[in-house]
């Protein structure tokens, strides 16, 4: 944007935006799926044992071991999932500032509801990183956060229809 009279504050410019996200230690995790899936395994686990100390307080679930831990197993499910969502929502952002045709921005600490319209270079710029940059990250975090919803509606699923 800086080779165009923008009145938009660099911060607050979408393409760096999505250059600091991409540097956010967090939100670098679903540029690629195995990296994504190897951090959200090693939350889940942390979770699971968490939940499994929780659960063992439980007189009800003292009686069958199993139930206990399929109970903990699928609960856990929540961190990861919550992850996926909080790291989907950020690049969504991202992903909606970079294909509008016009920025929304503020020039004080106050609201005041400025806007931009983007010119025709920098709307195709700026297309072109989220069709190519962006939007595969939001496939993975979609992806990921599936297979974790099915896991969790099949864990509610055998605990709704079984009884251990």
């Amino acid at each position: 944007m800086n080779e165009f009279k923008c009145p938009v504050p660099r911060e607050q410019q979408p393409t760096n935006e999505f250059i600091e996200l991409s540097k956010s230690k967090i939100f670098s995790w679903p540029k690629t799926k195995k990296k994504l899936i190897f951090i959200l395994i090693r939350f889940w686990l942390v979770a699971f044992f968490l939940f499994v100390v929780i659960s063992s307080g439980s007189v009800y679930f003292k009686t069958s071991l199993l139930r206990y831990i399929l109970l903990s197993f699928f609960s856990s499910l929540s961190i990861p999932f919550l992850i996926s969502i909080k790291l989907y929502l950020g690049w969504n952002h991202i992903f909606k500032r970079l294909i509008s045709e016009k920025v929304e921005y503020e020039e004080s600490g106050w609201y005041d509801g400025q806007v931009w319209e983007k010119p025709l270079v920098l709307k195709e710029k700026e297309s072109l990183i989220a069709s190519i940059e962006v939007k595969p990250i939001l496939k993975n975090l979609i992806q990921v956060s599936s297979i974790i919803s099915a896991l969790a509606l099949s864990g509610i699923l055998i605990f709704q229809y079984n009884n251990f």
